[in-house]
């Protein structure tokens, strides 16, 4: 033992001082269009093999819901781990599903740097990767595009969609249609419609974004030359129709997404994880993209903690240069 180095029950921690960002500051401090070009740097990393992004273990609670931990790291990022609670009965009591933080540490020392709320997050950076897949897969003269939901993933979708097209037409269904006006009148621009099948056979772009564990629409409605994204996830079921896959080329964020749940995406279940193409492989030129007008393409999205990681360095880094956010010890 060298006796030149100080026993280590002399350490006292001490204070450390953290910083605090609220839903509003996370909000604040979040660009949209910078998130998806954060997100598209994220997932070369990713296919890259540049990012430490191990399986998420899952806590159940047994008749209300679940709690996974979601940890990410890459060079030049803060160690990150997202806590995201998911528990349904919450909208019966108004609040979301899914409630989360997010935590940094000093990837040197371990020491925390900084607490946010999660909950933004975990929506913006799902239905962003969605959208990065419209940027990226999508025909370039793509006009009308269909939300189906009426949640919150919906609402960032809409959001979202503006930057990457010129849209002539945004509609939003839901299987409620008091639900799709309501978010409509919220977005300008944005109609609600009723006729879920017509709206998808005269779409370029179909986002799906419910929480069905059922197909929410049929295969046959999508017309060649359409990007179809689907963000929801409700196992064993799904809301993406499976025979679609056969129609069309699939991009997904990982090889994981063809594990069994809760790693993976139950509708990809089955499916030979050599029929998809990891997004970031696609970014990096290493695989193709779409390869056709005619060519039916199709994104199925799980969550991965780069994603996480990537949208909180964005809201830290901005709440530092702004002076947002409070400081708390511990």
């Amino acid at each position: 033992m060298d006796s030149t180095q100080p026993a280590s029950s002399n350490h006292a921690k001490g204070e450390i001082r953290i910083l605090s960002l609220s839903e509003a500051e996370v909000k604040e401090c979040i660009d949209l269009r910078n998130l998806l070009d954060a997100l598209a740097e994220g997932f070369k990393a990713l296919s890259d093999g540049h990012v430490a992004n191990p399986a998420r273990p899952q806590l159940d609670i047994p008749g209300a819901g679940y709690s996974l931990a979601m940890p990410a790291w890459m060079k030049g990022m803060h160690l990150t781990v997202k806590l995201v609670n998911v528990f349904e009965g919450n909208i019966a009591r108004g609040i979301p599903s899914h409630l989360a933080t997010i935590h940094l540490f000093d990837p040197e020392t371990g020491a925390p740097v900084c607490m946010m709320d999660g909950t933004y997050i975990t929506a913006v950076r799902t239905s962003g990767s969605a959208v990065l897949s419209v940027r990226e897969l999508a025909r370039r003269n793509a006009k009308v595009a269909t939300v189906v939901g009426a949640g919150v993933q919906a609402s960032q979708h809409l959001h979202l969609l503006p930057l990457v097209r010129d849209f002539q037409d945004i509609r939003v269904v839901s299987k409620d249609f008091a639900d799709a006006q309501a978010l409509a009148s919220r977005h300008p621009g944005v109609t609600a419609v009723e006729d879920l099948e017509a709206a998808v056979r005269s779409s370029d772009v179909v986002c799906l974004a419910t929480h069905s564990y059922v197909p929410v629409i049929s295969a046959e409605w999508v017309r060649p030359g359409t990007h179809v994204s689907s963000v929801g996830v409700a196992p064993p079921g799904g809301e993406l129709p499976i025979d679609l896959i056969a129609r069309g080329k699939l991009f997904v964020e990982a090889r994981d997404s063809f594990l069994p749940t809760p790693v993976g995406c139950c509708e990809l279940a089955n499916i030979d994880p050599e029929a998809g193409t990891d997004l970031g492989a696609m970014l990096l030129g290493q695989r193709p993209g779409r390869t056709s007008d005619q060519q039916i393409t199709i994104y199925k999205a799980m969550g991965v903690a780069m994603e996480d990681m990537v949208a909180a360095d964005l809201a830290y880094r901005e709440a530092r240069r702004l002076g947002v956010g409070h400081a708390m010890s511990l």
